[in-house]
């Protein structure tokens, strides 16, 4: 256990470095819109999803749109259904108590991470929970660090603090491909995520896109094996 959650824990750092810094984008967005530092925690803690939070900020006014924030956080979110199937190798054997503690940390960035690793060799989900962990106290630190401190950058969107959050995740991507039978998932989403976003308001692009890169998948797996037999 502690040997996969150190690694989990190291792995992620570089990535959570990353991270931190539209951790600094989202505390400053919070402060500028009326979001008080104990709340911001409170979001941290319950929600930890960046993208959510982020979206939750936006929406943020008074008196709170609840029902839109709680529908807008649902959508954006529902790519973590295919997050955690993903992740049914990992937590093979794992107790119903070990998958329920330890998905609560799941984000992008130590899933990609985590999934990365269990190519390579076998691990436990304490490799997951480590990352996640790690990604939390940066999260943490960066967001509230970004709220305290924003006096000193009225406007992150500026000095394009904003754009980080487009490197970290192309990186991640990247290191996903396994040849060429991952090019053909990734048009697939990548068409049907613009489609959607221009012309479905809301977040939707992010789930239609995940979904119909994963059906993609399957559907060209399927052919490929049938073929191999």
């Amino acid at each position: 256990m502690k040997s996969n959650f150190v690694k989990g824990f190291s792995a992620t750092i570089p990535v959570a470095i990353s991270v931190a810094a539209y951790g600094l984008v989202l505390g400053v967005l919070a402060y500028s819109k009326g979001v008080t530092f104990f709340e911001l925690l409170i979001m941290d803690v319950v929600t930890f999803a960046g993208s959510a939070q982020f979206l939750m900020v936006e929406l943020w006014k008074d008196p709170l749109p609840v029902t839109e924030m709680l529908f807008a956080v649902f959508a954006i979110n529902l790519r973590y259904l295919l997050i955690g199937a993903s992740l049914t190798p990992l937590f093979k054997g794992s107790s119903l108590f070990e998958k329920a503690a330890l998905m609560h940390l799941v984000a992008d960035e130590n899933w990609a991470v985590t999934m990365s690793r269990l190519k390579k060799e076998k691990i436990t989900p304490y490799f997951l929970f480590g990352g996640g962990i790690c990604l939390v106290i940066f999260w943490l630190i960066s967001t509230l660090a970004g709220h305290t401190f924003s006096f000193i950058i009225s406007d992150p969107y500026s000095v394009a603090l904003d754009f980080v959050i487009i490197i970290i995740f192309t990186a991640l991507v990247a290191s996903f491909y396994d040849g060429k039978d991952s090019i053909l998932p990734w048009i697939v989403a990548a068409i049907f995520a613009y489609l959607s976003f221009l012309f479905i308001p809301g977040k939707w692009y992010v789930v239609i896109g995940g979904l119909t890169g994963a059906l993609a998948y399957s559907i060209e797996k399927y052919f490929r094996e049938d073929k191999s037999e």
